[in-house]
């Protein structure tokens, strides 16, 4: 279960070395709920560490919406000359302070700490033998002080190794509505703030059909994104969707933080002149 790899080795054990020192330190302090605890302490803290990276994500995002009516005009300007097309759209980004890798390098950061976090949390909470799983969890923690014998899983009435489904308690199926409410208010949020000023650019302008499109794309994945995750949630155990939520939640301050920054700032213009 817990193998010794690169991958484990460099990210899966630390995480969970410092998701069961979290614990520890809630246990010690005799509070209720203390893994549930430790998730949302473990997750706050990765999201913050990552929270700069997150940032410089949206603000390039929220840029290269501004730059489409730009990129537009070159992309007809220049669509039988692909080699120049690719230069002006190039001139473009570095006058805007735009580096459009920056979109792509951040889920390659990201990825592996998230598959990390979820194989940390999956070790205590998708186990059908959990003294088995505390067995094989202390043959990984690295000093003797951390290793614990049981472990108490639940956080507020809700047992984190259990999925909605296989509860048998329909209180349970309040955390995959929340799911889907945070997951889609996220969504909402991003969106609005990177659409905010290209909209007020744009107001007397009429979409073509490609924006269009994309509006009803977005508008699409608006509602099936946070059903699949909904469903994940309802299928998946509690503690799970404890640090999904937790996630979701960061997002949407990130979203209305950033939508009020750069409305202070003074749009870019493409212009020369």
């Amino acid at each position: 279960m817990l193998t010794n790899n690169f991958f484990n080795n460099t990210f899966v054990f630390p995480i969970l070395n410092f998701l069961v020192f979290l614990y520890k330190g809630f246990s010690f302090f005799k509070i209720p709920g203390a893994f549930g605890f430790a998730i949302i302490g473990l997750t706050i803290i990765i999201r913050s560490l990552f929270q700069p990276f997150f940032k410089k994500q949206l603000e390039t995002s929220k840029k290269m919406a501004e730059l489409k009516p730009q990129i537009d005009k070159l992309t007809k300007k220049y669509k039988h000359d692909q080699k120049k097309l690719q230069e002006e759209q190039l001139k473009l980004y570095q006058k805007a302070g735009i580096n459009p890798g920056v979109g792509c390098l951040m889920p390659l950061l990201q990825f592996p700490i998230f598959i990390a976090l979820y194989k940390s949390f999956s070790v205590f909470l998708i186990n059908d033998n959990i003294d088995k799983a505390l067995n094989e969890i202390n043959k990984v923690l690295y000093w003797s002080f951390l290793k614990i014998k049981k472990i108490d899983l639940v956080f507020f009435g809700f047992d984190l190794s259990l999925s909605p489904q296989k509860s048998g308690n329909i209180f349970y199926f309040i955390v995959p509505l929340l799911t889907v409410f945070l997951q889609y208010l996220q969504m909402k949020t991003m969106n609005q703030s990177l659409i905010q000023k290209n909209e007020n650019k744009e107001e007397n302008k009429k979409e073509n059909e490609q924006e269009d499109f994309q509006k009803i794309m977005n508008n699409q994945m608006m509602v099936i994104f946070p059903l699949m995750i909904g469903w994940f949630s309802y299928t998946l155990p509690v503690g799970l969707s404890l640090y999904w939520n937790v996630f979701s939640i960061f997002g949407i301050n990130q979203g209305k933080k950033l939508q009020v920054d750069t409305d202070k700032q003074i749009p870019f213009s493409g212009n020369d002149n």
